[in-house]
Formats: structure tokens, C-alpha cells, sequence
């Protein structure tokens, strides 16, 4: 079971929550039906989330409303499902991602879908260059180069984040990659995972799950040996809340066995979070939790291992 915490009252950096509800990158659970992780926020919200961070002194940043639901890809056109809007709202949400980091805050941006870590990523490239410690069930690194069915940038948010999309959506600015291959670090594939061998061959490191459920410690070492590189100008820290065990957490659009126990997790983001420049939450759907038990244990999760976001930063 795991042990909850009180988010402790520190001094600045303070947490900004922003809420960022796009469901924009994700395929139609069935037809005609739109994914419910655009509820996500206020769903995590009425579990307690955002009481306990403000009482620690976090701030309340608001929301980047998406625009409308369209399933309207078109592989042979070179766009994605929810193009236009998918892009609009990344470029906003970088903007007020990049006003937050301006502030000296530390952005907890509550997702919505992965394709949120285009603009997160460009609001960080704008700035410098950063690491990516990228947390997910699963590599997302479905592009161009290696599928003829791109479409929902969800699945296909790290290979976009390191510059291998079509450029509308990986080169917004002119400024891909939004982080460097050799900067970035995926934790919690599962090991059956189609783009695994591609993804370690390109990226700094890549820990499945299998790794850190024999050795969590290693797996942190091997990450922050990548993002506490001098050179950088920082990381984000990316969670994909598949990551987890569906024994753990169902409500996610593609749940797989082999993941992670809420109790790793919690290691993982405690070890990393405190000199991260900022994170990112995705891929909860309340639509799949009528109960709120799930929302309920995410919370937890993150109150006890993002509680120092940005402290060392």
C-alpha cells in the first residue's frame, strides 16, 4: 500500500500547477467518441491534488484550453489528427510554460494527452538546451521514418521531442530538436516494446521497466548521470502515468503488464524531481476510473514524489 504524504511548506521556487486537458494526440477510444483525458486536471483536482500543493505554497497557474476534438488525420498530407489544433495549443502552451519558467517557477503541467510535451519542449528549447527524462509505459516513438500510420502525435510524442516528425510538428519555430537524442533518457518501456532497439541506438539511455523492478537505484544513477551534465541548462521530467502496473492504474488508453508499482514510481520522482526545471503529467482518463479510486492513488503519487519539483534546480 502506499504511504501518503504531506506536501511540505518550502520556500521559492514555488510550484506553478497549470493545467493543459488536451486529448488532441490521442486515437478515438471507438467511433465518433472523443478520449476523456481532457478531464484529467479537474478530475485530479477533486482528488485533493491541487489542495495539497497549494497549502505547501504552489501556485494555481490556470489552463491552456485545447481546441475542438477532430479525428481528421491524413498520413498522405503529412498531418496528424488534430493538426491545426494540436499546434495552436502547443504554441500557447509554450508560451505560458516559458512565462512560468521566466517567474522562476517550477511548471507542474497537469495533461491531457503526451502530445503536450511538443510545446513543453519548445517552451524549453526557446530557453537552451535541456534534458528530457522521459517516464512512459511505452517508447512513443512511432515517426515517419519507421510506420506509414502517423497520426496521433500521443504515441508519437518522443521521436516528435527529438526532431524525427514531420516538421510542422517536431520543427515548430524552426527550432527542432526541442531536445537533443544525447540528452534525453527513457525510463519504463515495457520490454516487448516495438521501437525499443531503434529508440536505445538514438537516445542517451533507455531503462525499461524490467530494469528498474530488479534494480531502482541503478536506473537512477543511470539517468542522472546523463541529465546533471553541466552543460545543460537543465531537464523536464515527462510522466506517462502507463508507466504503471494496469495492476496499479487502468485508466490509461493502453494499458500493458510488466510496469511499475506505485511505491517505484514514488523512488523514481522523488530521486528526480528536485532538479528538474519543471514536469508533466499525461495520459490519466477519468472516463475509465467512475469510482475515482484511480484519480485518488495518482494523487498520492504525485503529492509524495513531486514534492520538491524544481527545489535544486
Amino acid at each position: 500500500m502506499l504511504k501518503t504524504h504531506p506536501v511540505v511548506a518550502r520556500e521559492s521556487p514555488a510550484i506553478a500547477l497549470l493545467a493543459a486537458p488536451s486529448n488532441l494526440g490521442l486515437r478515438p477510444p471507438s467511433p465518433g467518441s472523443v478520449p476523456g483525458t481532457a478531464k484529467a486536471p479537474e478530475a485530479l483536482r477533486e482528488a485533493g491534488l491541487h489542495a495539497r500543493f497549494l497549502r505547501s505554497g504552489a501556485t494555481d497557474a490556470g489552463v491552456v484550453l485545447p481546441g475542438r476534438y477532430r479525428d481528421d488525420a491524413d498520413a498522405a498530407a503529412r498531418r496528424v489528427r488534430n493538426h491545426d489544433a494540436l499546434i495552436d495549443h502547443s504554441l500557447r502552451l509554450a508560451d505560458r510554460v516559458g512565462a512560468l519558467l521566466d517567474a522562476g517557477a517550477a511548471p507542474l503541467v497537469l495533461g491531457g494527452d503526451c502530445s503536450i510535451l511538443v510545446g513543453t519542449g519548445l517552451a524549453l528549447r526557446r530557453r537552451g538546451r535541456f534534458g528530457l527524462v522521459h517516464l512512459d509505459g511505452h517508447t512513443d516513438f512511432r515517426h515517419p521514418g519507421n510506420s506509414d500510420a502517423c497520426a496521433s502525435v500521443a504515441g508519437e510524442d518522443l521521436a516528435a521531442a527529438i526532431g524525427l516528425h514531420w516538421p510542422a510538428i517536431s520543427d515548430l519555430e524552426g527550432r527542432a530538436p526541442y531536445f537533443a537524442a544525447r540528452d534525453t533518457v527513457h525510463i519504463g518501456c515495457r520490454d516487448d516494446d516495438e521501437h525499443t532497439d531503434e529508440a536505445r541506438g538514438l537516445l542517451a539511455d533507455l531503462v525499461p521497466a524490467g530494469d528498474v523492478r530488479r534494480d531502482a537505484a541503478a536506473a537512477i544513477e543511470r539517468t542522472t548521470r546523463v541529465v546533471h551534465d553541466h552543460a545543460l541548462d537543465g531537464y523536464w521530467l515527462h510522466l506517462d502515468v502507463d508507466v504503471l502496473d494496469p495492476a496499479f492504474m487502468p485508466a490509461v488508453d493502453s494499458p500493458d503488464p510488466g510496469g511499475l508499482a506505485p511505491d517505484a514510481l514514488v523512488a523514481l520522482l522523488t530521486a528526480l524531481a528536485p532538479r528538474a526545471a519543471g514536469a508533466q503529467v499525461t495520459v490519466f482518463d477519468p472516463d475509465l476510473d467512475p469510482d475515482g479510486r484511480h484519480a485518488r492513488l495518482l494523487a498520492d503519487v504525485l503529492a509524495a514524489g513531486l514534492r520538491d519539483l524544481g527545489w535544486d534546480a
